[in-house]
């Protein structure tokens, strides 16, 4: 969760803009990737922002002003990074499950391609050769991360090639001329233990090993953000010490220089985010209270999806006794973000804040009900508040529809 609450900047930008509202702090985007270079420092790392974490155009500005690169798992995704400034050779494209066609658009755009099917890269190989390098995703088969719904190294899950398949692999890359020059694996989110990385980069190390053209190891990410006080976060100064020596290691065997990659998304935007709600009835039942708010998991899912849990602040009276309140949403299903949560006491009209709103908030949002998505504002670090994307209207629930 956010290391200090900016109240003032928050009520003033529920005054102005109405809520719901997704309100992102600039300063702690900015702060979260310094704590990433800081941390990788002792040898050469690139990072590339999973945007699909949080696609808002402005956001990613804040990123490349910083220096990072950008991972896109869908060719609007791509589109939209090369809309915001993103150079092709600093955007990643990590997709699954896509059609040939999708691939040839992001080599046509001149973006890094990391594919993740062996039917994909064969076609690939037979259609380009070398003439267009690209990365293969490994699935390591390691279940790592907060739950099964966020962990994609398993065996069961549906990204990248098993690390059991590396023979047939290599008769790809050997039959049709394919150039690899990076391997990519993504173990999962919520990752505590920094051994898992290292576990990861062993096998990465092991199957670099086939390859000897290769320019970089990409872990992914899954670096844990605290949620709650005194939630552990991942330790990534340790872990970017560990990495360093391991690649310094291995790369007096290997014989070339490598680059190590990661792919932060919740990481750098989860802690700036706050969904601004506000209180619409208090509602005394026999077994709680609820605090019905104007929003629903149409704009936040992730308590709902994941069994999330997201800080709940009330930024209108912050002093008051505390009570016990079941907050929930507006929406015609069990919208429920909260059970039992001592708040302080709410009242109608209350502005209550969700902290840890940046990763996965509005990009998960919807229009479910005919209700609209809200707005975002950017808080700059001079605390001015600037509109970032305008509040859905009525209009734009017919747009498309025909009539």
């Amino acid at each position: 969760m956010s290391a200090s609450l900016p109240t003032t900047a928050l009520l003033a930008a529920a005054a102005q803009f109405g809520t719901p509202l997704y309100v992102y702090e600039a300063a702690t985007i900015r702060r979260q990737y310094h704590k990433l270079t800081a941390a990788f420092s002792g040898h050469p790392t690139r990072f590339f922002y999973a945007c699909k974490a949080l696609t808002n155009v402005a956001v990613l500005r804040v990123l490349l002003a910083e220096g990072a690169g950008l991972d896109c798992v869908s060719i609007n995704e791509v589109r939209l990074g090369l809309h915001a400034g993103f150079a092709p050779e600093n955007i990643l494209f990590t997709p699954n499950s896509v059609a040939f066609s999708e691939l040839v658009e992001a080599k046509e755009l001149g973006v890094n391609l990391n594919i993740d099917n062996l039917a994909l890269l064969e076609q690939f190989g037979a259609t380009f050769g070398g003439s267009y390098p690209v990365c293969v995703r490994l699935n390591p088969h390691i279940e790592a991360g907060g739950n099964y719904k966020i962990s994609t190294g398993h065996i069961d899950s549906k990204f990248g090639v098993s690390i059991h398949q590396m023979r047939h692999l290599e008769r790809v890359v050997k039959g049709t001329g394919l150039h690899v020059r990076g391997l990519h694996m993504h173990t999962g989110s919520e990752i505590k233990d920094v051994e898992v990385f290292l576990r990861a980069l062993d096998i990465l190390f092991d199957a670099a090993r086939r390859f000897p053209q290769l320019e970089f190891l990409d872990l992914g990410s899954g670096f844990k953000v605290p949620y709650k006080p005194g939630d552990p976060e991942t330790d990534v100064a340790g872990l970017g010490e560990r990495v360093a020596a391991a690649f310094q290691d291995f790369e007096v065997e290997y014989g070339r220089p490598l680059e190590a990659w990661f792919e932060p998304g919740k990481y750098l935007v989860s802690e700036c985010g706050f969904l601004l709600v506000e209180v619409s009835t208090v509602k005394h039942t026999t077994a709680t209270v609820f605090a019905g708010v104007n929003s629903g998991f149409n704009h936040l899912i992730r308590p709902m999806m994941y069994d999330a849990y997201h800080h709940i602040s009330n930024l209108s009276h912050p002093a008051s006794p505390e009570r016990l309140y079941t907050v929930v949403g507006n929406i015609c299903e069990t919208d429920t973000f909260a059970w039992d949560r001592l708040l302080p006491e709410v009242r109608e009209g209350d502005v209550l804040a969700f902290h840890n709103a940046g990763a996965y908030g509005f990009e998960m949002s919807s229009s479910f009900n005919s209700r609209l998505r809200p707005a975002e504002v950017l808080l700059e670090e001079d605390g001015s508040l600037r509109l970032i994307r305008k509040r859905q209207t009525f209009e734009d629930l017919l747009a498309g529809q025909v009539a």
